[in-house]
């Protein structure tokens, strides 16, 4: 039988007394993270940020970085250029945005809890990230940056269930209490490790590049055209505009002259739509109730979060008790079902494969499900990761700002490759070849990331 024993001092540790092992996310003979903040002062030196509204189009697609998870380069912990950019507008108007500047230490505070990384250019975060601003006279930054990515955040997965941690906890928190002379000499062997992972990456083409590239070129379509309509900012409506717009929307995406190109090419070269090739009809997952979700369960509940890496990711998947499962049995998720997330900006879109036949599970309410018949399911797949069918969600998906949806009936009347199964095949052997190539660099990049982590634990 597994114990659990309690001292006094360990309440002063645990404000949410978790009664987990909380003390594996301590550095044993460490000193607490607000020794080392510029004024000993978790409310001076830990910033968090806050996200502009969603609902304000006038508060986005400006000039100014706004930080995104999703654009971390978790093999050398640095943000450079992001994604998403907000406006001169929204930094007048939302007058408690924070700013990191360039070269801040960042580190997440909510679900990948201990993500650290650096800023390469001055950056708005977020609510779930926080600035430390450290003593760089008694810590240096890029060892501790990667102390809490390859120590503190594995720990940390391991204890808590609330993905969430404060900046007293942060401030509390015992890291190593080595010298500053020391950690240079690590970090300088860390710097030169990074320089080898920068050169590999530069090796490297991310998996949506080959998937569009391979689709352009099997097509033939006009790319150049394409992204020349593309920067197109202005539209014009006539009355007969509207006989084929029954939402009367207005947004320039529903009209740009570029999602016009790729449905009218779309349709030049094939007449079927994904409703051609469905087994049953495209459903919506199954909500739940926290109640309803078991640790112990053997069943999987799907959400947004695990596909939005474009594959399914049980690592942080949630499970459902028996009876959920066996009550919602029509909404389980089988070898070779295709799951597309149908809300949410940045999410809105993605899917992901099942192709592991062990995997049982109910997807989730924001998710959607399709089964085809008679087609490559991994074809099926690329083509709706690739750029064309992914114009087609952002020019068909509705509702402002963060809220916007697309459902299974706008899904079923999209236009899908009428290739036949030697052709579907030749062209998902051509996209694995490639992205096998790339799947050797990670390999390396990972035996890199785990010379660095053998460098700190012999030096700590």
């Amino acid at each position: 039988m597994e114990m659990k024993f309690i001292r006094l001092s360990d309440f002063g540790l645990d404000s949410k007394v978790g009664l987990k092992e909380y003390s594996r996310i301590h550095y044993k003979d460490g000193l607490p993270l607000k020794f080392f903040l510029a004024n000993k002062d978790s409310e001076k030196d830990i910033k968090s940020g806050r996200t502009p509204s969603r609902f304000n189009e006038y508060y986005w697609n400006g000039n100014y970085d706004f930080l995104t998870l999703q654009d971390v380069d978790t093999s050398t912990y640095e943000i450079g250029d992001t994604s998403e950019k907000i406006t001169e507008y929204a930094i007048e108007e939302e007058r408690t945005l924070y700013q990191a500047p360039k070269g801040a230490l960042l580190i997440s505070n909510a679900m990948t809890v201990g993500l650290a990384f650096i800023s390469s250019n001055p950056i708005y975060i977020n609510q779930n990230v926080f600035h430390i601003n450290i003593d760089e006279a008694l810590i240096d930054k890029t060892f501790v940056k990667w102390y809490f990515n390859l120590i503190f955040k594995p720990n940390f997965k391991k204890v808590f269930f609330s993905k969430y941690f404060s900046k007293d906890e942060f401030s509390s928190l015992k890291i190593p209490n080595l010298s500053i002379e020391k950690q240079q000499v690590v970090s300088k062997k860390i710097v030169q490790i990074e320089t080898e992972i920068k050169q590999l990456n530069k090796q490297k083409t991310c998996e949506t590049k080959i998937i569009n590239d391979i689709f352009y070129s099997s097509l033939k379509f006009d790319i150049g055209k394409f992204y020349e309509l593309k920067s197109i900012n202005s539209y014009s409506l006539t009355q007969k505009d509207f006989s084929n717009n029954k939402d009367l929307r207005f947004s320039f995406k529903f009209h740009n002259p570029a999602a016009h190109y790729v449905m009218n090419y779309l349709k030049s070269i094939t007449n079927k739509k994904i409703k051609d090739f469905i087994s049953e009809p495209i459903v919506l997952g199954k909500g739940i109730l926290p109640r309803q979700y078991d640790d112990e369960g053997h069943y999987y509940y799907i959400a947004m979060s695990n596909i939005k890496k474009w594959k399914f990711e049980s690592e942080d998947c949630k499970k459902v008790s028996d009876s959920f499962y066996a009550n919602n049995i029509n909404k389980n998720i089988k070898l070779n079902d295709i799951l597309i997330a149908r809300s949410g900006e940045g999410t809105i879109g993605k899917v992901a494969l099942i192709e592991d036949d062990d995997v049982e599970g109910i997807f989730a309410d924001f998710t959607m499900r399709v089964r085809l018949k008679e087609y490559n399911p991994k074809f099926a797949y690329y083509y709706f990761r690739s750029e064309l069918f992914q114009y087609l969600i952002y020019t068909n998906k509705k509702g402002l700002g963060n809220n916007t949806n697309i459902f299974p009936g706008q899904i079923q009347e999209l236009p899908i490759l009428d290739f036949d199964q030697g052709q579907q095949t030749q062209i998902v052997n051509q996209i694995q070849a490639k992205i096998n190539a790339q799947k050797v660099i990670d390999r390396q990049i990972r035996e890199k990331c785990k010379e660095i982590e053998k460098i700190i634990k012999q030096a700590i």
